[in-house]
């Protein structure tokens, strides 16, 4: 009936572990303290003494001594957790980077405009098995377009309209193109365009499906059947349809095979929602991911990291935890109850 278009305390072995009777040596200020080891492991709790050859540590249950060659630096727990805080928000920063979104709402243009505007950001996808639309997120030429426009596929290509300096199109393709990440559930790819020479492309602003009103007017662009950068306009019939177990924007702007991936904006020109399927012979039931799914995508996109050794699946799974055997060595299969 639907037809889709196109993730005991644990510190370095090499810490000695030892009861004290510390007396009469220097301590430092009360509190608890954190102590960073060569291993990339901490200890937290309150240092009772710093000498030249190791450092002793009360971690509440007991004290341990640390050697010195074993610490690389100590400070205060406040000292770690604003440090610890300050690489989270950068990190946090730099990782939201690869989509926008407006600090103040846009204001609302005509449909006109605003296709005028955008229409060099709105991409074709093609791979051997067919075509669909995608949207460019940065100038570093990451886009987003539908799991199943690419789905089997690693050989994609990306055809983008380039605007001139005398204000004229030009299509240009681009066949170095790496699949980062992507989820089959959600039906949402996440690409990245690398070939040598491209310049920096013009990029959308996500916005909020959240906000936006029933009967609100929203637009898509897209390639429906190849025909590129084809825009067509309608409302939010609703903006939670439930369709086989996923919420989805509900639409009457019309959406066809090869609109798959294509971006659906309101009228400030944010991208609200990723067209991906439609109700085969019926008119003005489009469908369209909301942008709030959208954005939880790529902000977890590591979790979704494209898998060369699986890539149909939609996870990327960690290496299971390595368990010792009998000999003390360590190995990641366990042996089944009764030998």
């Amino acid at each position: 009936m639907f037809k889709r278009i196109s993730t005991w305390m644990r510190f370095s072995a090499r810490a000695a572990v030892g009861l004290l009777a510390v007396c009469g040596i220097s301590q430092r200020s009360p509190g608890a303290d954190v102590i960073q080891l060569r291993d990339q492991s901490s200890i937290t709790g309150k240092v009772l003494a710093d000498k030249p050859d190791s450092v002793v540590v009360d971690i509440g249950f007991t004290a341990i001594t640390i050697p010195r060659s074993q610490v690389l630096k100590i400070s205060t727990e406040r000292e770690a957790k604003g440090k610890t805080a300050e690489a989270k928000s950068a990190e946090t920063s730099q990782h939201s980077q690869v989509y926008f979104s407006a600090k103040s709402p846009p204001p609302e243009r005509a449909v006109r405009e605003w296709a005028k505007e955008l229409g060099e950001a709105v991409v074709q996808v093609r791979t051997p098995g067919g075509l669909g639309s995608g949207f460019i997120l940065n100038d570093e030429g990451f886009l987003i377009t539908n799991f199943h426009v690419i789905e089997g596929e690693t050989q994609i290509s990306v055809e983008v309209y380039h605007q001139s300096p005398k204000g004229q199109l030009e299509r240009r393709q681009y066949k170095k193109v790496r699949i980062v990440a992507m989820n089959k559930f959600q039906d949402l790819t996440l690409l990245k365009i690398e070939d040598e020479g491209a310049p920096k492309f013009k990029r959308v602003l996500i916005g909020s499906a959240d906000a936006l009103g029933q009967g609100e007017r929203v637009f898509a662009i897209g390639s429906p059947l190849g025909f590129e950068r084809t825009v067509t306009e309608g409302i939010v019939s609703t903006k939670s349809r439930a369709v086989q177990g996923n919420l989805f924007l509900q639409t009457t702007a019309q959406i066809n095979p090869g609109n798959s991936g294509g971006p659906l904006f309101n009228l400030r020109g944010e991208v609200v929602g990723v067209t991906n399927m439609k109700i085969t012979f019926n008119e003005g039931l489009g469908f369209a991911i909301p942008s709030e799914q959208v954005k939880y995508f790529l902000e977890h996109r590591d979790a979704y990291a494209y898998d060369n050794d699986n890539p149909s699946n939609a996870y990327r799974y960690l290496e299971p935890p390595q368990l010792p055997n009998k000999s003390g060595a360590a190995t990641g299969q366990h042996k089944p109850a009764g030998g």
